[in-house]
């Protein structure tokens, strides 16, 4: 077949990588980069270490609103798809770049699939709840990474074209620790000792967006008493200036830029806890059995919040403070996500279609 595989954000970049080098095997794939995810720290790093093909097409739209970018997107990739006339397009994720893609592809009446379907947090405030809602309700095929996410389809009416197939994610973790481990220095480097340090993310625009919630945070961060590492997203690190949070922030803890993807899952892999507001952080935090403390009021990933390996602390100073201190999260279970080869599954169903 003729795959077209669209992606443009970090999450999206990580669950593409081991996918496309098996359908690659098999298929002709063409890659098309939304750019919705532009920053070199956000996007070229992550195709250099994880060897993701160069892209076939570029669209480069950026940042902007919501409707302007999905909508750039929308009428860049319908281009790209008369063009090339593929048999099945690949979406991941819950992203604009996701919706664009499988709008695009659906009124061409070309076949879509969309890996990491049947994800809810019933939050329809959360624009990645409209893009994942929408997109699993024009897919064709539907490629789940848990059991949950197949019951949260049946009950929209959506059972046709449904798998289990595991979690793309846990597949380029498993693949990647051992290199992270070896190459990544990022400890060294930042001169920090394994299980001594806390981890800490936010880019969502709930929190970013809000000076309270935002200082919130910050607040809680820099009077925890503990080390924190805090990898900030270029668009949090705007509004913390527009804030003016960051000149104390950049004081009380370690703030570094985006980090590449090996860095960040060793970094990951050695924190005491994780910090974030990051649906893909929350289950990678899961995957390596760090606790994780989630700064938002609800999840998609209710499996981690069900096994005790994460709490929902929202942008409360006093949980987020009592969570850092006091929160341990160690997993009853383990594992809702499959054994690794989730990669595998999606191309033989594939094949078969």
């Amino acid at each position: 077949m003729k795959i077209a595989s669209i992606v443009g954000a970090r999450p999206q970049f990580i669950k593409c990588a081991p996918l496309s080098r098996l359908i690659r095997e098999k298929h002709e794939e063409i890659l098309i980069h939304t750019g919705q995810h532009y920053d070199i720290g956000m996007s070229d790093i992550f195709f250099d270490e994880l060897k993701i093909p160069k892209p076939n097409y570029n669209l480069g739209v950026g940042s902007d609103s919501h409707g302007v970018q999905t909508g750039k997107m929308l009428i860049e990739i319908e281009k790209i798809l008369l063009k090339e006339s593929p048999d099945l397009v690949l979406v991941y994720g819950d992203t604009n770049s996701t919706l664009a893609g499988d709008i695009a592809a659906s009124k061409l009446h070309i076949k879509t699939a969309h890996v990491e379907a049947g994800l809810r947090s019933f939050d329809r405030f959360m624009p990645e709840e409209i893009n994942r809602v929408l997109a699993d309700h024009i897919s064709d095929l539907l490629f789940c990474p848990t059991e949950t996410a197949v019951l949260n389809l049946k009950k929209e009416g959506i059972t046709k074209g449904v798998y289990n197939v595991g979690d793309v994610m846990l597949d380029s973790l498993k693949y990647n620790i051992k290199i992270a481990e070896q190459k990544a220095t990022i400890l060294e480097d930042l001169n920090i000792k394994s299980k001594e340090y806390i981890v800490a993310t936010v880019h969502r625009a709930s929190n970013t967006d809000s000076f309270e919630n935002l200082s919130s945070i910050t607040n809680a961060f820099c009077h925890a008493g503990v080390p924190i590492v805090f990898a900030v997203h270029p668009r949090t690190e705007k509004y913390l200036k527009q804030y003016g949070l960051w000149n104390e922030l950049c004081k009380k803890i370690k703030v570094v830029p985006p980090l590449g993807y090996l860095e960040m899952l060793k970094l990951m892999a050695h924190a005491k806890k994780i910090l974030t507001d990051s649906g893909g952080i929350q289950k990678e935090a899961y995957m390596l059995k760090v606790p994780c403390i989630t700064m938002r009021e609800n999840t998609e990933w209710v499996e981690t919040i069900a096994d005790g390996g994460n709490v929902l602390v929202g942008a409360d100073y006093e949980k987020i403070t009592d969570a850092i201190l006091n929160f341990e999260g160690v997993p009853i279970k383990g594992n809702f996500f499959g054994n690794g080869n989730a990669y595998v599954n999606i191309c033989e169903i594939l094949g078969n279609t």
